[in-house]
């Protein structure tokens, strides 16, 4: 069945980030529109529910990431200029700002980079774009079991 979640706090972007582990993108995926204050990425989602169920093989599934109520992007330690270039989106994690809804979204990568996204406050959608297909890679983190 395909998933479609809505974030619109904190706990919520918890879970969007669960489902979003080890999912996988490249830079030319991420597409920020300004003026409509949005950012989504087109992601290869790893199923980790089928993962815990199935006694064999793995699934991924295609999906869109949306962010919105954006007002700033910022990447560290990734070349925006190698759009061939495929990320791992290890965690979405929220910081407030002040008293009021709005602060900055992070999403931590592999290998150490991020990217960075103002926001006027938490609005996050997930859905599964595509069918699922297959792979017999299951992602691994150093330190894990």
């Amino acid at each position: 069945m395909p998933l479609k979640l809505l974030a619109l706090d904190d706990e919520d972007l918890t879970v969007i980030s669960a489902h979003m582990q080890d999912a996988v993108f490249r830079i030319a995926d991420v597409e920020y529109e300004p003026r409509q204050k949005r950012l989504t990425i087109a992601a290869n989602r790893f199923d980790w529910e089928a993962a815990d169920r199935e006694a064999k093989g793995f699934e991924r599934s295609r999906a869109a990431l949306c962010f919105k109520q954006v007002t700033s992007v910022r990447s560290i330690g990734i070349d925006r200029k190698a759009k061939e270039k495929v990320l791992s989106l290890l965690a979405v994690l929220f910081e407030k700002e002040s008293e009021g809804p709005d602060g900055s979204i992070e999403l931590v990568l592999a290998g150490g980079g991020s990217i960075l996204l103002g926001v006027d406050c938490v609005e996050v959608q997930l859905a599964d774009t595509g069918g699922t297909w297959e792979t017999t890679m299951k992602p691994r983190h150093p330190g894990a079991a």
